[in-house]
């Protein structure tokens, strides 16, 4: 079982050295971890977010296991040095299309969302975003017209194949659910979510058991908050599902829960190749003092035994030691504790 371990920038380090040891507390056979830098780690020392030798490990691994990458200190670099293209350049050479987003909500921390506690006690919900189209990957750029006056441009495209493989994920991700997905596009106003719409429908004819229903991307952030129990696995663009997987963050209390999964069409042995990071930043304001909240990463971890190694007892495992510790009432500042990043990653063990 290999495994490309990326730590980053930031408080990557530090969540990524708790979610190992919870990962050697399983004592799992045939675990090998390959170490790499991204990042403003990798551009120090090798002059590029993304170095090749650390893409050669990547490639080389059954799974990758993402820390976070961001460092105000590369925030006048040119674009392509920044650190955020490590990860965006990680989803196009492992052509990772599928990014997973679970959004479920701890029993104990009804009151640390911003919804009402007993509309918070509705979620459990799963956001299916597509990661290789859209805007992010479209032609841009910085223009002057002929009056002078500078014009900026986001060239925003899916073509229907790009459209069908994220919907089939959908699809089979609601058939393992509650059989219900929701569409999410802005059809009423752009071209590329009329076609999205119209694919997704012809796809549905392969899905007889999934209930398939469609809603525009402004009405989806505001239900979202008003009653965000009718929803079950959500499908969408990058753009849209970038901002709503956020969203639902703090739906549930704490972006500091929320784990995610990057999956492409690779099989390895084990289960799908794929990439796992917790979605939240880098947080270098409190980086290196111990602060950080590892339980995302960690949930991450659980995500990467599941898809990519088919360790489902294992995964369920981790995920119940991480509900155990929330309920014993040891939280990181993100949810009104006092924990530090090793305390909360002891008590996980602990409970393994």
């Amino acid at each position: 079982m290999k495994i490309a371990v990326l730590a980053g920038d930031g408080i990557g380090p530090e969540i990524m050295e708790q979610a190992l040891a919870v990962l050697d507390a399983l004592a799992l056979p045939g675990v090998e971890l390959a170490h790499g830098d991204v990042g403003g780690t990798g551009y120090r020392k090798h002059g590029h977010p993304l170095p090749p030798e650390t893409l050669a490990i990547a490639k080389a691994a059954d799974a990758v296991l993402f820390g976070a990458v961001g460092d105000p200190s590369c925030d006048a670099l040119e674009r392509h040095l920044r650190p955020e293209q490590a990860i965006l350049g990680l989803r196009q050479a492992l052509t990772l299309f599928a990014n997973l987003r679970p959004a479920t909500l701890f029993p104990g921390l009804e009151d640390l969302s911003g919804l009402r506690p007993e509309i918070a006690r509705e979620i459990d919900l799963l956001i299916v975003r597509e990661l290789n189209g859209d805007v992010y990957f479209g032609e841009k750029g910085i223009r002057t017209l002929e009056d002078g006056r500078r014009q900026g441009f986001d060239f925003m495209s899916y073509d229907e194949n790009e459209v069908r493989r994220i919907a089939h994920v959908g699809f089979k991700a609601a058939q393992g659910r509650g059989k219900r997905l929701c569409s999410v596009d802005k059809a009423n106003v752009l071209e590329t979510s009329q076609l999205w719409r119209d694919v997704v429908i012809e796809t549905a004819k392969e899905y007889p058991d999934v209930e398939l229903t469609h809603m525009y991307v402004d009405n989806a952030a505001m239900q979202l908050v008003k009653a965000p129990g009718q929803f079950d696995v959500v499908v969408t663009g990058n753009l849209f599902g970038d901002i709503l997987s956020d969203q639902a963050s703090m739906c549930v209390g704490s972006i500091g829960l929320l784990a995610s999964a990057s999956l492409g069409e690779t099989q390895t042995q084990y289960g799908t190749k794929g990439l796992y990071e917790p979605i939240h930043g880098s947080a270098p304001d409190i980086a290196g003092q111990g602060k950080a909240n590892p339980m995302a990463m960690v949930l991450s971890l659980a995500m990467m035994l599941r898809h990519s190694f088919g360790r489902e007892a294992e995964a369920a495992r981790v995920e119940a030691a991480v509900a155990k510790t929330l309920a014993d009432g040891i939280k990181g500042g993100d949810l009104g504790g006092s924990a530090g990043t090793a305390e909360i990653g002891a008590a996980i063990v602990e409970r393994l």
